[in-house]
């Protein structure tokens, strides 16, 4: 037997799977019956091959407290459609959806905002428009885009970068996102006068990325991904079309690289990604001055229907804090 034959082996008796069923492919693919058998019985008290027998054991287990979470929830009437409410109070926010760990789109909640005014397209090229900021730029000519942003960095005057978003038509190859951190430039600091932070909502914070700023044209698309905490998210011009699934679906959305699926949500492909079809999809529109709450672990991949400004925030006015998802080493 050849190291590969050997490594196969070790991970499938370590995922469960028949001794016996193992020796019969083993024989099917050339091994001697008396070698394959041997290598089965060395393998199976191998000190590597228990220990993953016993960390697979764990994650079959923590996959079928998943499915059966699914289950309920769907007995539960799982909505297809994210609740909108308006006029929510702090306590219920924090009792109906955030600590029930459940989207929900806060109708209304900025209008009365100054950004809702100042934060137009129009508006920020007047006001800011000599501002050199970063943007990403050429993502349509990479598919990584999202997992690789640095070669996708430049630098050009917003008021360059709104004209050419409003005048462009559709396109995902241009967009300031939260990676750009503009909100941190000096120059754009006085556009946080123009933020309010509701208390039982949101809490004012100086931290490094408690704030970011999004703009870009119609097209743009974030593909399916979580947040490590919960996000509120604002709309401030323009509409985002959002695909959301629930944190203990994760098993069905083939994470395949840190916080990223592969799965289209908007265009699944069921051959590809079949588990994916028994994922729970909720979907929304977020419209102008309505904030939209992600919970913490939520995969969502989001579309701009229109050019559109957005404000994201991660420091949420709850007890203890923003809750996070924090990652074994």
């Amino acid at each position: 037997m050849n190291d590969a034959l050997r490594v196969w082996l070790a991970e499938n008796l370590s995922r469960g799977v028949d001794a016996d069923v193992l020796v019969r492919e083993l024989v099917r693919r050339g091994t001697e019956v008396s070698v394959a058998r041997a290598a089965a019985a060395a393998a199976r008290v191998h000190p590597a091959v228990l220990a993953a027998s016993e960390r697979s054991r764990l994650g079959r287990e923590l996959r079928a407290l998943m499915d059966l979470r699914s289950v309920l929830s769907r007995q539960a009437g799982a909505r297809s459609r994210v609740e909108r409410v308006r006029g929510l109070s702090a306590p219920e926010f924090l009792e109906r959806f955030y600590l029930p760990h459940r989207p929900v789109i806060l109708t209304g909640f900025m209008e009365d905002w100054p950004l809702m005014a100042r934060w137009q397209p129009h508006a920020l090229m007047r006001s800011h428009g000599d501002v050199e900021v970063e943007v990403m730029m050429g993502r349509e000519a990479r598919a990584d885009h999202d997992l690789e942003p640095e070669p996708c960095r430049t630098r050009m005057r917003l008021g360059d970068f709104i004209r050419r978003i409003l005048e462009g038509g559709p396109t995902n190859d241009l967009y300031l996102t939260a990676r750009n951190f503009a909100l941190e430039r000096q120059e754009l600091q006085s556009l946080r006068d123009d933020l309010r932070f509701p208390t039982g909502f949101l809490r004012p914070s100086s931290a490094h990325g408690a704030f970011k700023l999004w703009i870009g044209p119609a097209g743009t698309r974030t593909a399916l991904h979580h947040d490590l905490g919960s996000v509120l998210f604002g709309q401030v011009s323009g509409r985002k079309r959002f695909w959301l699934v629930p944190s203990f679906q994760t098993e069905r959305v083939y994470n395949h690289h840190s916080v990223w699926s592969e799965v289209d949500a908007e265009h699944p492909d069921p051959v590809g990604f079949p588990a994916f079809e028994k994922a729970h999809i909720h979907e929304a529109v977020v419209e102008p001055g309505e904030m939209l709450l992600i919970p913490a672990g939520w995969w969502h991949q989001v579309h701009a229907l229109d050019v559109s400004v957005s404000v994201t925030f991660q420091e949420l006015d709850v007890p203890g804090g923003n809750t996070w998802w924090r990652f074994a080493a």
